[in-house]
């Protein structure tokens, strides 16, 4: 489950050097116990501030979820109960990808694209890339993602091109996605805990814009057959373990 933004949350301000420590300690020791005596501190040192920020976010990008602390361990073979990072995502309308961001030990990384697609959205993609006009212009996009310092990938990568495709394709590299998500990672640094954390994540998110839009423009939504409900196009949730 995940939690949403508001715009009544105060100013963001930074994420104190206490955040970094608490997912530090959480690494170390992913425990009820741990989590007990340190809840006070999530809540005032990476939640509050995470919410504040993803209000700050919603005007241009729209409203953001955060997502719970808690791992579903149910069907994992990993039972520590807790997630060793705070993410939260934007799932944006129109088959228009998603916005992500997550606070870790790590640092902060930000991330965008459809990170997993259904099976009607993996063909689109597939053959928007095989398209001469619609696949040079993804390449373009990829390009300047990466030349921006931003990775570029998918959940999923087949080691081939998928059947029937030529292996020597072009873009077989892009061909063997299933799904297109670019995400880039900041070390913990100074301005980690001062308002210039926003300005950074500001600064992703709109580099995400034309990698979106290719999406939105060639991909689209997941079809829905009669009796499913409506659900949120699937993008960067599952950018990394955290989220």
């Amino acid at each position: 489950m995940t939690t949403p933004a508001t715009t009544t949350a105060p100013p963001f301000t930074g994420f104190p050097d206490e955040a970094l420590a608490l997912y530090e300690g959480l690494e170390a020791d992913n425990s009820r116990a741990y989590w007990n005596d340190h809840r006070d501190l999530y809540e005032g040192a990476v939640r509050g501030p995470m919410l504040a920020m993803l209000a700050a976010l919603e005007p241009e990008f729209g409203e953001a979820k955060l997502f719970r602390p808690y791992r579903d361990v149910r069907f994992s073979k990993d039972k520590s109960p807790y997630k060793t990072a705070a993410g939260a995502v934007v799932h944006q309308g129109d088959g228009e990808g998603s916005l992500y961001v997550q606070f870790s030990a790590a640092g902060l990384m930000t991330g965008g694209g459809y990170y997993q697609v259904a099976a009607d959205q993996l063909a689109r993609y597939r053959a928007a890339v095989q398209d001469d006009a619609c696949g040079a212009s993804l390449v373009a996009v990829v390009r300047a993602l990466a030349d921006g310092g931003f990775g570029v990938g998918a959940a999923e990568s087949l080691k081939r091109v998928p059947r029937g495709m030529d292996p020597g394709h072009p873009r077989a590299e892009l061909l063997r996605y299933k799904g297109l998500a670019a995400f880039r990672s900041h070390p913990p640094q100074d301005w980690l805990s001062t308002p210039q954390a926003l300005e950074v994540v500001t600064a992703d998110w709109r580099a995400m814009t034309d990698l979106n839009s290719w999406l939105r423009t060639n991909v689209g939504p997941a079809e829905h057959t009669e009796g499913d409900e409506p659900r949120p196009a699937r993008g960067t949730r599952r950018v990394s373990p955290g989220g």
